[in-house]
């Protein structure tokens, strides 16, 4: 070789090692700076939390679900075979970079459809959710290349494999392949079908917009695809692929939340966290919600404020719904959860206004008023203050009756002024108002803030004669293995030393010839009506035997409505609420029967009315009696509250009585107390009226009660 081309290619041989010096240091930079020990810097999401209705049925999901750590012999061979079909389908032949994917990749990218077709192996994929942040530039892309080849020395390719399967997210808060066939599913991976099998291995790529709870017809596309690629590799063939197309998966579980129900799931998910803390673990959390009376509270508020709201100046209404012994059964926070999640049923503090005075008017007859005392309407005067009321004008000498009928604000002040305003604060305190309420006299017209949810549980410890009742929302809590972490004691009621018939009396009367009128059903209800100066806040809560209900409107920014007072919207809200609500209470709840096949064994038993509830009840009024397992309702007997249903406390006098359902899943009882029946005795001693399912023995004992004129008898 002469010299002169020599040195030409001793040249050449510099210079490409010149330029290739560049890149080996950036690949040896790369190398260097590898994140081994895992850099992804992500916050861990916190662990799953399953809830449950009434009715035994899923119906809220917060949190990430983890599920089982899984190895690949657990899983079926049709999940394997849909995974590698649809993500990669050379796995089992390259060491980590498929050189011909890239190939093949670049080719459809260039002369393809448009579609932009990726190349990264499983193994790239897994490094990526393992060990790499998201950024997106030529050093992570290298790392992650380093990565996989190192990481397919380390580890089996079926060790590789169960890994990425572990680590994934299918969407819908769901980690980990064992987590999405129990959140999708509800079933343990290694009973997923083809179908569904397809759908997951489907959701890898894009899992919060093909999320079946989210997108379920695209999730089911996808699952297609994913179907036609087995048959391309050769793993199923036509025929399975058609019948899966034919029996396609369907959730066994509810879509994602309804946004009415976030209320709901926001307050119980802060009640979980108080009884049990934050253990990190996927929990199960039996609630006291009836999906049916949800639905009907959220019918009723969209309706009157779609109604009314714009064109009377009401923004917003809550509505909470009480069981007798404090189970919400529905919660309504706002009109809109997806455009305001602040929950005004729990979270606002709002005026209450003349809804103060049930507590007010109960420190006065515990002080030794009646409903018949008489104190004169006129112009009162403390200090600087002059409270005046709702009707200009004074009417001289009313009874409390009427005054608290008619909502008289001077008859409230001067009652407050006359027991104390430290005595109507204890009441208010005993019966659960944990809010500041400052001991001035403008206490009486409600000036304090109060929730909705404290007041309306005040007003379910009035319905039943008790001390103070705490809402709850949650009845059990399980750990992801159904271990039991947490279940609601029992409770026994306290009975406060009060004067609640003379209360109760009145409420009826706000309802039936009060500012309450607008609320009145075909059937006994309690109530009081509350509105704050300048119209700012209305507020209508009562109750009947069976649901003590609380509504409030008004304006986020306080601003005043056009002239809506408590015996208004909210009264009417109420109105139709319960009316629907004792519809739906007097059948008994069932799972939902709307979900596609196959139903999954539900976290808990279905809150069925139990068959036989024993102990010693309260009496919520002559035909209904509460247990801390439930309630009964004496088949074929309709109740009275009041002094009669005080005589059949009186009468019980502590002693066990013991219910026996009539028929399996219903609230009708037959209630014994040693060898008497209880119904037929509160029909024999006028203390209550038959029914319309009343037995031939029962009308037989309302017909000797007339006869002998007794309790309601009496002429």
């Amino acid at each position: 070789m002469r010299p002169d081309r020599r040195s030409v290619l001793v040249g050449l041989g510099w210079a490409g090692a010149a330029a290739a010096l560049p890149v080996l240091v950036f690949i040896g930079y790369c190398a260097v700076t590898v994140p081994v020990s895992g850099g992804r810097n992500a916050d861990e999401p916190g662990p799953a939390i399953v809830f449950t209705a009434a009715d035994g049925q899923v119906f809220a999901a917060r949190g990430a679900a983890k599920g089982e750590k899984v190895e690949i012999d657990r899983l079926p061979a049709d999940l394997v075979h849909a995974v590698i079909a649809i993500e990669d389908r050379r796995f089992y032949s390259h060491h980590g970079i498929d050189l011909r994917g890239i190939l093949r990749a670049a080719s459809h990218d260039l002369y393809g459809d448009g579609g932009i077709e990726g190349a990264s192996t499983i193994t790239q994929q897994l490094v990526r959710m393992s060990y790499l942040s998201l950024e997106r530039s030529l050093r992570r892309k290298v790392q992650e290349v380093i990565l996989a080849l190192w990481l397919e020395t380390r580890l089996t390719k079926n060790e590789i494999f169960a890994r990425y399967l572990n680590t994934a997210y299918f969407g819908a808060g769901a980690y980990g392949i064992d987590a999405a066939a129990q959140r999708y599913f509800r079933k343990k991976a290694g009973s997923l079908n083809l179908a569904e099998s397809a759908m997951l291995a489907g959701l890898i790529r894009s899992p919060t917009q093909l999320a079946p709870t989210r997108n379920l017809e695209a999730a089911r596309r996808r699952a297609d695809t994913v179907l036609k690629a087995m048959v391309a590799a050769g793993y199923i063939d036509e025929a399975r692929a058609a019948a899966a197309r034919t029996h396609p998966a369907g959730l066994a579980v509810p879509p994602e939340t309804e946004p009415g129900q976030n209320y709901f799931v926001d307050t119980a998910e802060s009640e979980l966290k108080r009884l049990v803390g934050s253990p990190p673990m996927d929990l199960g959390a039996d609630t006291t919600l009836d999906p049916r009376l949800q639905d009907a509270a959220e019918r009723v508020i969209g309706k009157w404020l779609g109604q009314e709201g714009a064109r009377r100046h009401v923004g917003q209404a809550a509505l909470v719904a009480l069981a007798p012994d404090g189970a919400v059964l529905a919660l309504v926070g706002g009109r809109d959860y997806a455009q305001s999640q602040f929950n005004r049923a729990v979270q606002a503090q709002r005026q209450v206004g003349s809804l103060f005075k049930i507590f007010v008017y109960l420190a006065a007859f515990n002080a030794g008023y009646t409903p018949g005392s008489v104190v004169v309407d006129q112009p009162v005067t403390i200090g600087d203050w002059q409270p005046k009321n709702y009707e200009t004008g004074y009417r001289g000498p009313v009874t409390l009756r009427t005054a608290f009928a008619q909502s008289i604000n001077t008859v409230a002040v001067q009652l407050t002024q006359a027991v104390g305003v430290e005595r109507v604060i204890d009441i208010a305190r005993s019966l659960g108002i944990h809010t500041e309420l400052p001991a001035v006299p403008s206490l009486a017209l409600g000036s304090a803030e109060v929730s909705l949810l404290d007041m309306t549980a005040a007003m379910d410890a009035i319905a039943v004669d008790s001390k103070a009742i705490e809402p709850y929302t949650i009845r059990r809590i399980r750990t992801g293995t159904r271990a039991l972490l947490y279940t609601r004691p029992d409770t026994v009621a306290e009975r406060p030393d009060w004067n609640r018939n003379a209360l109760v009396q009145l409420l009826e009367g706000v309802v039936t010839n009060g500012t309450g009128q607008a609320a009145r059903l075909d059937r006994r209800a309690d109530g009081k009506t509350g509105t704050t100066q300048d119209y700012r806040d209305a507020w209508f809560i009562g109750f009947t035997s069976d649901i003590v209900v609380g509504v409030w409107v008004g304006n986020d920014d306080d601003r005043p409505m056009d002239g809506v007072v408590g015996g208004d919207l909210p009264a009417k809200i109420w109105h139709d609420y319960v009316e629907g609500a004792e519809r739906i209470l007097s059948t008994p709840i069932a799972a939902a029967s709307h979900l596609a096949e196959p139903q999954p064994a539900p976290l808990a038993a279905p809150a069925q009315p139990p068959t036989v509830l024993r102990g010693v009840p309260k009496v919520a009024d002559t035909a209904t009696l509460v247990f801390p397992g439930g309630i009964a309702h004496l088949q074929g007997v309709a109740g009275e509250k009041g002094e009669l249903a005080h005589e059949l406390e009186h009468y019980i006098r502590g002693r066990e009585v013991v219910c026996q359902a009539t028929e399996p899943g219903t609230a009708q009882y037959r209630c014994d107390l040693g060898d008497i029946d209880l119904g037929e005795a509160v029909v024999l001693n006028g203390a209550g009226r038959v029914a319309a399912n009343a037995s031939g023995r029962l009308l037989g004992a309302e017909q000797k009660a007339q006869a002998a004129s007794r309790g309601i008898w009496r002429e």
